[in-house]
């Protein structure tokens, strides 16, 4: 089984090309899980699918470390896009690729030797009610700086799905705050039916903010693209950056461009890269 590893800002994926090598009848929850084991495995954030579709120009299948399948992932996006793009599966700078978030758009920057240096992707229009993030209560109420207690803690919380639900706090310190502790609690709290990501946000300027991620399935991980896309109209949202103009997001892994438009879309632009190609084998 022929694979590629790639990264968007440290947030890393083995990634399948289904268009050239069908994998029928395949356990892609357990692959996932296999292929992702630092220790028995290749070692990554999960696994990415990349195939035919329908619907769209291409399709792109996205599963947690744990083998749980997630509807949409930013980072993987532009590694799909770039793949695609210097592998000449797409043959125009703009295509459209499936995913269970919806069909996102995206415009990549090849170079003078037709190489991705950069990805920009229209994420599409936030989806901020309860009943589409998803998450209990009033399914057509907003959660924007709500105060919420979970696991006896609590914490005032801005909600944003993206494709993949977001609960945003804002923090004094992103690389302070304990992280790695209150995630798990309000990624399995019974609040979100779907598990939820949280991210914690620090607003430097009202054009560039902090941010850290604990994502549902993987835990801590370098860079979440629909993260940041959460971040920024959450942070707009709670009128603490400027609306309408480009928001710089740092990241563990590095940084983003965030964009939330006139015509309620989100764009984010961004580079990606790959770390190595090889064979996967199965030994009894």
């Amino acid at each position: 089984m022929q694979f590629t590893k790639m990264h968007g800002l440290g947030n890393n994926y083995i990634f399948f090309n289904l268009l050239e090598m069908p994998m029928e009848d395949q356990d892609f929850e357990q692959l996932a899980r296999t292929v992702s084991n630092v220790n028995t495995g290749i070692g990554s954030d999960g696994m990415i699918l990349m195939c035919p579709s329908e619907i769209a120009d291409f399709k792109m299948r996205i599963f947690n470390e744990d083998g749980s399948e997630g509807k949409n992932c930013g980072n993987g996006l532009r590694c799909v896009a770039k793949y695609l793009f210097d592998h000449m599966y797409a043959t125009s700078t703009d295509f459209s690729i499936e995913t269970l978030g919806g069909i996102v758009h995206v415009k990549v920057e090849p170079d003078k030797k037709r190489i991705v240096r950069s990805v920009t992707i229209d994420m599409g229009k936030p989806k901020l009610t309860k009943g589409m993030i998803p998450m209990k209560g009033d399914p057509e109420a907003k959660t924007i700086n709500e105060l919420l207690t979970i696991g006896g803690q609590s914490f005032s919380m801005t909600c944003v799905s993206m494709g993949n639900p977001h609960a945003i706090l804002f923090v004094d310190n992103v690389a302070t705050f304990p992280l790695e502790e209150i995630g798990p609690v309000i990624e399995y709290s019974d609040l979100f039916p779907e598990r939820v990501n949280l991210g914690i946000v620090h607003v430097k300027s009202r054009q560039e903010i902090y941010y850290r991620v604990w994502e549902r399935g993987s835990g801590l991980t370098m860079a979440c693209g629909t993260g940041a896309c959460a971040a920024v109209v959450a942070a707009t949202l709670n009128h603490l950056v400027d609306q309408y103009i480009p928001i710089t997001v740092h990241l563990p892994g590095g940084q983003l461009t965030i964009s939330w438009n006139e015509n309620d879309h989100v764009w984010k632009r961004g580079k990606a890269a790959y770390i190595c190609h090889g064979e996967l084998v199965f030994e009894g």
